[in-house]
């Protein structure tokens, strides 16, 4: 009785209180009417998570009401050019072109505005110039390194909780500072930070999670699907396998022990020496926390772009001139089935009158400077396919996810990857398949039913069984995107239609996804390279040897080896 007076006696002040207009607290009232009330306040992480309802349709709302219209464009443009000027070839090139640099700001404006997984299929395109049109990877190449930061504050409120809820420790015993934005992406955020002396006092790159991170892409890929439903048909059995792989980046502690898994194979493997993957700092991660290894270096491309412009006496407009002529050059399929010019005859038709003054003798050192540079990027990319190849398919886990910003140059010249959110792990039964694949694509005198064979054992299947068609599926996938070039395709996407025409892929292997993904992003850093890579060519060693070690002899005599003996 004397409980229940008390709390009408709080109760009556606070409404007289409030009919006074004197301020008063809800919440404190009702703890003192009964202290056994406890109301539980929500760390920055909850209430990030805890997002409005509507939010989903808001964003798509907001997509639709920016890529609509261009979608609509696109469509009536190409119905136009069905009925009209069918043959003006220029034309139709001026108005795609025109199309396309009209459109790809608004694309770039709307990635920027809801960032999330349209952030990360932005990379991935930037990453492509022989996929998308160049004034598509022009502009979304900023989204390489420079999505605008979240402030260091919010991060630190993210950190700070982090730290507290999954280890009982404070950020001030744990870092001296959190520094500089090392990049923003789609999912989180990196930041250079030194650890106290406690933790061993190194300079570490501490990578946060954006805590509704999840919500979003979840509900973004629904919006996203339904995009490529109307402008993109055929992408929905790959798009779902993204989302399946995609949808497991949201753990930091699962891409701290892919890191510590990748490191220990590559420390084995003959490219210890020549590769560096970040050790995990793994009693410091958690959920949406992973310190790390910092490697100090430059991203692969920026690298070439720099020394270029070093050649050129350090203009380094006139060097980004250059390789994006080359870049284009190569998305408009100009070095398929042509003689290739030098590379310092080529710069000397760029650069026109800049270049006259130029005596002989400087002339020949600046040509003897570009073949070295030239050279080295080969070795580089070289480099990368072949311990990327080792991964695949000796060790049988790889990065799903290698674009050009998670590949670097490091102060010690060698090359460091970085980002194993998106590790792939391929099981011995596909390993060996897919390496059956390569080797026969590989292959000098190889034919289309040998190529077919191996990716009906690997597990694709067609409507026909067209052995052609199939053996022309298999270099799209794992191969080079030239051939299509050649008849005539400016994309791969296009070449993939027309494939789809003759004999439709009526099954595809979830594991060939991911790898074949892994070769498109590497036959684009090459383009961005200026380079033209066949990856089966790169890869068909690997698989040569995995079939020798691990396939028990089966099917060498195919590959025209001597099988291994048990002996």
């Amino acid at each position: 009785m004397r409980h229940r007076r008390q709390v009408l006696a709080t109760t009556l002040a606070a409404t007289a209180a409030f009919a006074n207009g004197t301020p008063f607290s809800i919440r404190s009232t009702l703890i003192q009417a009964n202290p056994a009330i406890s109301v539980h306040k929500r760390t920055l992480i909850e209430r990030e998570k805890g997002n409005n309802p509507l939010e989903p349709s808001i964003r798509a709302i907001k997509f639709w009401r920016h890529v609509g219209p261009i979608v609509v464009h696109y469509k009536f443009t190409e119905y136009w050019y069905k009925i009209a000027h069918r043959n003006n070839l220029t034309r139709r090139t001026e108005t795609w072109d025109a199309l396309h640099a009209k459109h790809a700001p608004t694309g770039l404006k709307v990635i920027l505005d809801l960032r999330g997984l349209y952030v990360k299929i932005g990379q991935v395109m930037s990453s492509r110039a022989d996929f998308i049109p160049r004034q598509y990877v022009d502009v979304f190449s900023t989204l390489q390194d420079q999505v605008d930061p979240w402030p260091t504050e919010r991060i630190e409120g993210i950190v700070r909780e982090s730290l507290r809820t999954s280890q009982g420790v404070d950020i001030e015993d744990v870092f001296d500072n959190i520094g500089e934005v090392l990049g923003s992406a789609s999912i989180g955020q990196v930041h250079k930070a030194k650890l106290t002396s406690k933790y061993g006092g190194d300079t570490v790159a501490v990578k946060v999670m954006h805590p509704n991170a999840e919500n979003q892409f979840r509900n973004d890929f629904k919006v996203f699907r339904s995009l490529c439903k109307v402008a993109l048909p055929g992408w929905d059995p790959i798009l779902r396998e993204l989302e399946m792989q995609m949808m497991t980046e949201f753990d930091y502690h699962n891409e701290a022990h892919n890191l510590q898994l990748v490191r220990a194979n590559m420390a084995k493997s003959p490219y210890a020496n020549k590769v560096r993957v970040p050790e995990p700092m793994i009693d410091l991660c958690s959920t949406n926390l992973l310190v790390m290894e910092f490697l100090s270096g430059k991203k692969l491309a920026s690298s070439i772009e720099d020394r270029l412009a070093g050649i050129l006496g350090g203009d380094m407009q006139l060097a980004r001139k250059v390789l994006k002529a080359k870049q284009q050059a190569l998305f408009e399929s100009k070095d398929v089935g042509q003689k290739k010019k030098g590379f310092f005859t080529e710069l000397s038709d760029i650069i026109g009158e800049n270049n006259d003054g130029l005596s002989k003798a400087k002339k020949a050192r600046k040509a003897l400077q570009l073949m070295s540079m030239t050279r080295d990027a080969r070795k580089k990319l070289s480099l990368l396919m072949d311990a990327t190849g080792h991964q695949i398919f000796h060790d049988g886990v790889y990065n799903g996810d290698p674009h050009p910003g998670n590949i670097l140059v490091l102060d010690c010249g060698r090359l460091g990857l970085i980002d194993y959110g998106q590790t792939r792990t391929l099981l011995k039964h596909d390993r060996l398949a897919l390496a059956g694949v390569v080797a026969e694509l590989g292959k000098q005198h190889s034919t289309a039913h040998e190529i077919s064979t191996a990716m009906r054992d690997f597990g694709f299947k067609s409507r026909d069984s067209n052995d052609e068609n199939t053996a022309k599926f298999a270099a799209l996938y794992f191969d080079s995107d030239s051939l299509g070039k050649k008849l005539g395709y400016a994309t791969p996407q296009k070449y993939m239609m027309h494939l789809n025409s003759v004999d439709p892929m009526m099954e595809v292997p979830d594991p060939a996804v991911f790898v074949a993904r892994t070769s498109f992003l590497f036959r684009g850093l090459g383009a961005l390279l200026q380079q033209q890579l066949h990856t089966s060519h790169h890869w068909r060693k690997h698989a040569l040897l995995a079939l020798a070690t691990d396939g028990e002899g089966r099917s060498l005599y195919n590959l025209g080896l001597t099988p291994i003996s048990d002996e």
